[in-house]
């Protein structure tokens, strides 16, 4: 059985009610529910949630809320994994223990249900803990300059600055968007960004993370643009 867990807590501080905020016409959170409903390769979906008006909205796109999230993993300090880990004991609990469960953030409008077949594909070909998005950085990291409290620039790497761009290791981030995991792995906790995880790349034009108002503004735009 293959299960997509939501987590979508209630008190986002920098951009207040975001995972049901309205976002290019839905609420951000459904474009997550539609593209798990979409892949067809989940027999449930679950939003993990301490807020009735999020498991409201979730219920009405189609997901499942069967259980409240308990306050001790709906603080700022709480994280991904454990979260995941909670919703797997809970399923264990009514005896429907998954094979494979996919953590899918609730700020992911761009998520495409094709990507999460061909993660689901990816983990089992590989035979890894945990298959995730990623996409490739825009610019050399290497090349990466900090500003001190006196306004003033310095390199992170000042050995990098005499070679030639197209001589640097590329570099690659967490898309943010699925993570794939086997039922083992999400129960012990195992930490993903590992040699123990396969990468599915996607591209640039498809990723935004959505931290502040500007990265909403920057998305919307992107999101636009990606269904002309």
């Amino acid at each position: 059985m293959n299960v997509a867990i939501i987590p979508a807590r209630g008190g986002s501080k920098r951009i207040p009610r975001k995972n049901i905020k309205e976002f290019c016409g839905k609420p951000m959170i459904a474009w997550s529910i539609e593209a798990a409903q979409k892949s067809g390769v989940f027999d449930r979906i679950i939003v993990s949630t301490d807020d009735e008006e999020i498991a409201e909205v979730a219920r009405e796109y189609g997901a499942e809320v069967p259980f409240m999230r308990p306050a001790e993993l709906s603080n700022d300090y709480a994280g991904t994994i454990p979260v995941i880990h909670h919703a797997a004991d809970w399923l264990i609990s009514q005896r429907a223990k998954p094979d494979y469960v996919c953590c899918i953030y609730a700020t992911a409008p761009f998520i495409q249900a094709e990507d999460l077949e061909k993660g689901l594909e990816l983990i089992k070909k590989k035979n890894s803990d945990y298959c995730f998005s990623v996409t490739s950085f825009p610019y050399p990291i290497q090349r990466a300059l900090k500003i001190n409290d006196d306004n003033q620039i310095s390199m992170f790497d000042p050995e990098q600055f005499n070679v030639r761009s197209q001589d640097l290791v590329e570099a690659w981030h967490d898309a943010g968007q699925f993570y794939w995991g086997n039922i083992d792995a999400w129960l012990s906790e195992k930490a993903v960004f590992k040699s123990h995880a396969t990468p599915l790349v996607l591209p640039r034009e498809r990723v935004q993370d959505i931290d502040t108002l500007e990265d909403w503004r920057l998305a919307e735009l992107m999101f636009k643009i990606n269904r002309v």
